[in-house]
C-alpha cells in the first residue's frame, strides 16, 4: 500500500520560509554606514584583520566609513576627534589572543572616503589593502599576508608584509618597502631616499621619470630588476646573497662602480672584471662619465649586470 504525504499546509510553508530568511540573516554581514568630521591634514588610523581594506581620497573634511562588519566581529569601533581618527574592527579577545581570534570569523570589507591630505596608518593581518588617491605627508601600510596596492602621492610612505605582495605606484620624496617572501613592484616618480628589502620576494623598480638620490637594495634569495636614474651625487647600494641583480641606468650615467661578487659573474659595459688567482671571487670598478655619484653592487653567488639605455 503506498502512503501519500500530506502537502504543506500554509503555516507550514511560513515556518520553513522564516527559518531559510533567518538562516540568510546569521550569515550575512552587519552593513556599516558611518561619517565623521576630520580636518583635512588629520590622521585616520584603520585596523581590520582580514577581508578587505579600501581607502580613496576626496576633497570633503570628512571621512565616509562603509562596507559590511563579517559574522563574528564584535563591533567597529570609531574613536577621535576631527584631527585624529581610529577605526578599529574588533574581534573577540579569546585568552589573550585576540590577534588569532579572527580566524572563526567572516571576512569584514571596509571603504573609506578620507581627505586628499589626510595622514594614514593601515594596519593589517591577512586583509587586502587597496589605497588610491591619496597625497599625505605620511602613509603608514603593515600587513602580514595580505597583498597591498597603493596608488598616491605621499610625502614619505612606510610599507611593510611578511608574505603579500607589495604593488606600488608611488610619487614620492622618501620610501621604505620592507617584505619576507612578497614581492614587490615598485613604480612612479621618486626623487629622493628609497629603501627595498626582502628575503625571498623579488624586486622590481621602475621609476622612468625619476632621479633617485639614494636608492638602497636588499635582498637573500630574491632577484631585484631596477630601471631608473641616479641624482647627482646620488649612491646606490645593492646586496643580494643568491639572487640575481640587473640594474638599468641611462647612457648619460655619470658615476664611479664598485662591484663584488663571491662566485657570481658581474658584467658592466667597457669594464674589465678582475678574478682572483686562487679561490673564487672577481671584482670590478669603473668611472662613467665624470663620476659624480657612487654605486655599489654586492653578491655572494648571485649574477649582476649593468645596462646602459
Amino acid at each position: 500500500m503506498s502512503l501519500v504525504r500530506p502537502s504543506p499546509t500554509p503555516i507550514r510553508m511560513l515556518l520553513g520560509a522564516g527559518l531559510l530568511l533567518a538562516s540568510a540573516v546569521a550569515t550575512a554581514g552587519t552593513p556599516i554606514d558611518e561619517n565623521r568630521p576630520l580636518d583635512p591634514d588629520g590622521r585616520v588610523e584603520i585596523e581590520n584583520l582580514k577581508g578587505r581594506i579600501d581607502v580613496q581620497a576626496w576633497d570633503r573634511p570628512e571621512v565616509r566609513i562603509e562596507g559590511s562588519l563579517g559574522k563574528g566581529a564584535e563591533k567597529l569601533e570609531i574613536h577621535g576627534d576631527r584631527q585624529r581618527l581610529s577605526v578599529r574592527v574588533k574581534y573577540p579577545n579569546r585568552g589573550g589572543l585576540g590577534f588569532l581570534s579572527g580566524d572563526n570569523t567572516e571576512p569584514t570589507d571596509l571603504r573609506l572616503m578620507v581627505p586628499l591630505r589626510a595622514d594614514l596608518e593601515i594596519d593589517s593581518v591577512s586583509a587586502t589593502v587597496d589605497v588610491r588617491g591619496v597625497a599625505p605627508r605620511e602613509l603608514s601600510v603593515d600587513s602580514v599576508s595580505g597583498d597591498v596596492s597603493v596608488i598616491g602621492a605621499p610625502g614619505e610612505a612606510s610599507i611593510d608584509s611578511v608574505s603579500g605582495d607589495l604593488r606600488l605606484t608611488i610619487n614620492s620624496h622618501n620610501v621604505d618597502v620592507e617584505s619576507v617572501s612578497g614581492d614587490v613592484e615598485l613604480r612612479g616618480r621618486l626623487d629622493g631616499d628609497v629603501a627595498v628589502e626582502t628575503v625571498s620576494g623579488q624586486i622590481d623598480i621602475a621609476g622612468h621619470e625619476s632621479s633617485i638620490r639614494n636608492l638602497s637594495g636588499s635582498s637573500v634569495s630574491g632577484d631585484m630588476t631596477i630601471a631608473t636614474a641616479l641624482a647627482s651625487g646620488g649612491e646606490m647600494s645593492l646586496e643580494t646573497v643568491s639572487g640575481d641583480v640587473e640594474l638599468r641606468l641611462p647612457a648619460n650615467l655619470s658615476a664611479n662602480v664598485h662591484g663584488e661578487s663571491f662566485s657570481g659573474d658581474l658584467e658592466l659595459p667597457g669594464a674589465k672584471v678582475d678574478h682572483a688567482r686562487h679561490g673564487p671571487g672577481s671584482s670590478v670598478r669603473h668611472r662613467y662619465g665624470n663620476g659624480d655619484g657612487e654605486i655599489s653592487i654586492e653578491t655572494f653567488s648571485g649574477d649582476a649586470r649593468l645596462r646602459l639605455d
